[in-house]
């Protein structure tokens, strides 16, 4: 049965209806400071900032204490609680979700890494296009999918695994250019494979927003899509979904 976000806010117990909000307003607390840690490492590195780099870093700890509150809620209400059905879903998707989103963080924290580890040496800013290019298309998806979470929209929930797609063919492009200038300037490698290595910490990012998107289909439709790619959906699937 597919479910609506007023669903969870009309039981008997009203703690209840407490804990079930409190579920959703911390990941979304803990999504906004995953956002703000992907564009702090972005512009650290292209701005050249090594002290916002340092401060990504630094703030990378509180992203994994939100994780293991939000797993701490959400195994107090499934001990307590009992919960069934929809209500099952969520608390489910929120620790899929929290996962995902710690998992973001992770990959935050290897771009400012990276950043700093190019402000350290010789480079120039052969691949920084592509940064901006991939880096914008992602933090839409992870925009996208903390927002499809928030209202339960399936619709924006495949937008955003549709990006994914793109984000994917825009990285392989970016490798294939990167690795024939890497070919044609070995004195280029040493910076150049930190640019390779920010663009994968992106790519991944954009795998976990796909995973977020992935969640908010289950937890609205009941539809596990993890290991099922949207080729393999047929059209009537998909309306069924969006």
């Amino acid at each position: 049965m597919d479910i609506s976000s007023e669903q969870h806010s009309q039981h008997i117990s009203r703690q209840f209806n407490q804990e079930l909000e409190g579920l959703k307003t911390h990941l979304m607390a803990m999504g906004g400071l995953v956002e703000k840690q992907i564009l702090d490492a972005l512009t650290a590195l292209l701005d050249g900032n090594g002290e916002l780099a340092e401060d990504v870093r630094r703030f990378d700890h509180e992203v994994n204490e939100m994780q293991l509150q939000l797993d701490d809620e959400c195994t107090h209400i499934l001990a307590r609680r009992q919960p069934a059905a929809s209500d099952l879903r969520l608390v489910l998707a929120v620790i899929r979700a929290a996962s995902d989103l710690e998992r973001m963080g992770d990959e935050a924290d290897k771009i400012a890494r990276h950043a700093l580890a190019l402000m350290g040496g010789q480079h120039n800013d052969r691949g920084f296009v592509e940064i901006r290019r991939v880096g914008a298309m992602v933090r839409d998806m992870v925009r996208n999918a903390l927002t499809a979470f928030a209202r339960f929209d399936t619709k924006l929930a495949l937008e955003v695994r549709r990006a994914d797609t793109e984000v994917d063919n825009e990285y392989k492009s970016a490798l294939r250019s990167l690795v024939t200038f890497m070919m044609e300037d070995p004195a280029s490698i040493s910076g150049v494979l930190d640019v390779l290595w920010v663009l994968r910490a992106l790519e991944r990012i954009g795998d976990h927003a796909d995973n977020l998107a992935e969640s908010v289909i289950y937890l609205v439709k009941g539809l596990d899509l993890r290991h099922t790619h949207l080729r393999d959906l047929d059209e009537k699937d998909l309306d069924d979904i969006g």
